[in-house]
């Protein structure tokens, strides 16, 4: 008899464990909004007036401004008034290159996370590198590699991962994380080691298709992930209505990011191009985390879609690029498959990999996984 309601308890554990696994919830507390002030020739000025608007309705600020981070007294003013004011922040990091003797991150960083404890979040470091890779940017991580050669997924995710590494390794060794923007290609950033990544809302692109695509990846590696509010247009306003920005907020908050961020850039008034419509959005939405604690993380995925190992495509449309070459036979049927399950099962499905190093991981974690290479079935 003893023995038997043993097995009866281990079973329970052992499903309800699964449970778990599934669907991991995590506190409110380890959730970060607020904005990233990247103005040009940014003054401490214009810290202070950021700072002191949103200090009641955030707890994050990001230091997205090369003019402070190059400035080892300016950026210690800034922390400090930023630590003041009671929030956490993450600072982008350019290329050492640009730093002067004694002003390099190798000197600051180990003592600003003695100073600023776990204030001091993460250090943001490359930014946008699959999105670069995507566009052909010149500055993008394996450029060099000739687009008329024959496509090479497999040497293209490995060049890819190595060089982004080598851009992190420092990085990953003294800082207390490691994170950047991205518009595409996260799996692959996962593997070049970043802890976070933050997934950009905006150019018209489906925010809920960037969550399955970042959620998924970071998941799959066992990272956290973020999303980043960026520009919609490529003129004024830039940014999305303050009701779109809500949405993507709480689009952000009930699918289990760690951060949302409203990237702020250019200073077009006094809070850069936000307008009094879109700080009070802000308002409502830390209102809103406030009041409904229970709805953090309430949207976890389903079902997944299982991409092939390597396969670097966009999915920012049907003909989108794969790494650094044009779309090819799978480009079309994939898009297809990822849009018919968004419009099944919206923020409760993720995009991963067949990826050996994660796919026990993934299996156990989704109640149905559809692979590239079938059916996907018609609600």
């Amino acid at each position: 008899m003893i023995l038997a309601i043993g097995m009866v308890i281990i079973l329970l554990v052992s499903i309800f464990a699964g449970f778990e696994l599934r669907g991991t919830r995590k506190s409110t507390s380890d959730f970060f909004v607020g904005v990233e002030m990247a103005y040009a020739n940014a003054t401490f000025g214009d810290v202070k007036d950021l700072v002191d608007e949103v200090k009641d309705y955030t707890n994050l600020f990001v230091i997205g401004s090369p003019e402070i981070t190059l400035n080892q007294t300016l950026l210690n003013m800034t922390c400090d008034y930023i630590y003041d004011a009671g929030l956490s922040f993450i600072i982008l990091f350019t290329d050492t290159q640009q730093y002067g003797i004694g002003n390099k991150p190798s000197d600051w960083i180990p003592r600003a996370r003695q100073t600023y404890g776990e204030k001091f979040l993460a250090v943001y470091r490359y930014d946008e590198p699959g999105g670069r890779v995507l566009d052909r940017n010149n500055d993008s991580l394996i450029v060099e590699m000739a687009v008329g050669e024959v496509a090479n997924y497999s040497f293209a995710a490995e060049s890819y991962v190595e060089s982004l590494y080598s851009h992190l390794a420092y990085y990953l060794y003294v800082s207390p994380s490691v994170l950047t923007a991205d518009y595409g290609l996260y799996w692959f950033d996962y593997k070049g080691k970043y802890d976070c990544v933050l997934a950009e809302f905006g150019s018209n692109h489906s925010s809920v298709l960037n969550v399955a695509f970042c959620r998924g990846a970071a998941l799959a590696h066992d990272r956290d992930w973020g999303s980043i509010i960026t520009w919609t247009y490529t003129d004024e306003p830039y940014i999305e209505s303050a009701d779109e920005l809500y949405d993507d907020l709480i689009l952000s908050y009930r699918s289990g990011a760690k951060y949302a961020v409203v990237f702020n850039y250019p200073k077009i008034g006094t809070f850069g191009l936000l307008t009094e419509d879109h700080l009070n959005a802000m308002k409502n939405f830390w209102n809103y985390v406030q009041s409904n604690p229970q709805d953090f993380g309430v949207e976890r995925a389903e079902v997944a879609y299982v991409l092939p190992s390597d396969y670097g495509f966009g999915f920012r449309s049907r003909v989108d690029h794969v790494w650094l070459w044009d779309a090819d036979g799978m480009s079309a049927m994939t898009w297809d498959d990822v849009n018919k399950l968004l419009s099944q099962y919206g923020s409760r499905f993720d995009v991963v990999y067949d990826d050996s190093e994660t796919f026990a991981a993934i299996q156990n974690r989704y109640g149905k996984l559809f692979f590239w290479n079938e059916t996907i079935p018609v609600d």
